[in-house]
C-alpha cells in the first residue's frame, strides 16, 4: 500500500514536471514570436535602411516561434504515451540541433543586417 502511494506520488511529480518544461517551450516560443515582432515591424522603422530584410527576418522568426510551439506539444504527446506505456522518451537530438541551428542562424543575420542598416 505505502508503495502504491508513493509510486502515485512519483508519477503526479512526473506529470508536473512535463507540464512545467511544456510550459517552458511555450514560453519560448511567445518570445520567439515577440522578437519576430520587434524584428520585423519595430526594427523596419528606426533603422535608416534594410527594411525588406528585417522584415523577412521578423518572418523566419515568427515561423521558428511556431516550430517551437510545435516541437513543445509534440514532445508533450509523446511525453504522455511513454509516461502510460512505463517508458521514458527521450528528447530528439535532432530536432534540438535543428532548432538551435535556426535560432542561431536568423541572430546572426539579424545581426548583420542591424550592423550594417543603422
Amino acid at each position: 500500500m505505502a508503495g502504491d502511494a508513493k509510486e502515485e506520488r512519483d508519477v503526479t511529480r512526473t506529470r508536473l514536471a512535463a507540464e512545467r518544461t511544456w510550459l517552458a517551450w511555450w514560453r519560448t516560443g511567445v518570445a520567439v514570436g515577440a522578437v519576430a515582432l520587434a524584428v520585423g515591424r519595430v526594427l523596419p522603422g528606426v533603422s535608416h535602411g534594410a527594411h525588406s530584410a528585417l522584415r523577412a527576418l521578423g518572418i523566419a522568426y515568427a515561423a521558428l516561434a511556431i516550430a517551437v510551439l510545435f516541437a513543445g506539444a509534440w514532445r508533450q504527446r509523446g511525453f504522455e504515451g511513454s509516461l502510460r506505456d512505463g517508458e521514458y522518451a527521450p528528447l530528439s537530438s535532432p530536432l534540438v540541433s535543428l532548432l538551435t541551428a535556426v535560432a542561431i542562424g536568423l541572430c546572426l543575420a539579424t545581426l548583420a543586417v542591424v550592423a550594417v542598416s543603422l
